[in-house]
């Protein structure tokens, strides 16, 4: 993500970090964020949690940061418990060393380091340089007020992201995977323009709030295995049902076992990319890799994705669904007019 919004600020810490919800979709706690800018605008954000093993996550962290090819880069570390110190602890200052080296093999500079106690109105940040002050109110962030005009959600915490697409009952995801294979025994054929045509109206139910029943979400299941009827439903991702389509892709990622799951994760993650919800996209990604670490469309996306590549040039992708249902003699909904996005 980008912006040129000139109330935002790279050399401002307490906006910079204030603007990291509306960025990550949630507000981030015991995280170290890597921030990449370039020519003075804000590029790719990096989150990971805070372990032991951090200083040894950096190398990596560099490697992607430099697939956007930036000129420099911000280290942010949000620890509740070590914010006072003003950078005296030796794993911070560590960290800064680890991080500084790692970028210099890919000639990006490490322009600043912050350590802040929350983010949050009144949060504390302390710099490498020495100077310190509060933090911003993150709901006031311009990029904050960016993304409610867009119609994103932002998360209190990374839990209730995760929320969207983990299984809600266990013991109940994996009885259907005996009922879908119970269809699979009793139906050998696939019907691409019945299967299509069912999961657009399947999504409008699901919007208007309704449950699918299992032998629905079994048919769903069965149905996005197949190459043809899954090109064609990633292209609902832009048209004007979009939303609906979102919303049967998140219920079927919290009630589908793998390997049916991966599908539906991976529909839910290019439907959010492609309106520019990073955040939603990249968990959705990160739980359809845990699935299968072998999926073409789940593994570029995420590289596509950790490498910055902007919404609109994924909805090209689209266009491939739109020629499949010409072939089938199906109307899919009209494609939606993003216009220019904020940021």
């Amino acid at each position: 993500m980008t912006t040129s919004d000139p109330d935002f600020q790279l050399n401002r810490p307490g906006a910079l970090i204030a603007a990291l919800p509306a960025v990550l979709g949630f507000v981030p706690e015991k995280s170290f964020v890597l921030v990449t800018s370039d020519r003075g605008e804000l590029g790719c954000i990096m989150r990971v949690d805070l372990s032991t093993d951090l200083r040894d996550a950096v190398g990596h962290l560099a490697e992607v940061a430099a697939a956007a090819r930036p000129d420099g880069a911000i280290g942010i570390v949000v620890d509740a418990d070590g914010a006072g110190c003003r950078l005296c602890n030796d794993d911070y200052q560590h960290l800064r060393r680890a991080l500084s080296d790692a970028l210099d093999e890919y000639a990006i500079e490490l322009t600043d380091f912050h350590v802040v106690d929350t983010v949050g109105p009144g949060g504390r940040w302390h710099s490498a340089d020495g100077s310190w002050g509060t933090v911003d109110d993150p709901a006031a962030s311009p990029l904050a007020m960016a993304a409610v005009l867009d119609g994103r959600r932002l998360y209190a915490r990374r839990e209730e992201l995760l929320d969207v697409i983990d299984v809600t009952d266990e013991d109940a995801s994996a009885a259907l995977a005996e009922v879908i294979r119970g269809h699979a025994d009793e139906d050998t054929d696939t019907d691409a323009v019945r299967d299509i045509r069912g999961a657009m109206a399947a999504a409008a139910r699901v919007t208007a709030g309704e449950t699918l029943p299992d032998d629905e979400v079994a048919r769903l299941a069965r149905a996005l295995l197949d190459p043809e009827i899954r090109d064609v439903l990633y292209a609902l991702a832009v048209g004007d049902q979009a939303a609906d389509a979102e919303s049967l892709w998140a219920a079927l990622s919290r009630r589908l076992p793998p390997p049916w799951r991966v599908e539906a994760l991976v529909l839910l993650a290019f439907s959010a990319y492609a309106r520019g919800d990073g955040p939603l996209a990249g968990v959705s990604l990160e739980a359809a890799l845990r699935c299968d670490g072998t999926h073409r469309m789940a593994g570029m996306l995420d590289s596509a994705l950790q490498s910055g590549m902007r919404p609109e040039q994924i909805r090209d992708l689209a266009a491939t669904g739109y020629r499949l249902a010409r072939r089938l003699g199906l109307e899919l909904p009209r494609p939606r007019d993003f216009g220019r996005r904020a940021g």
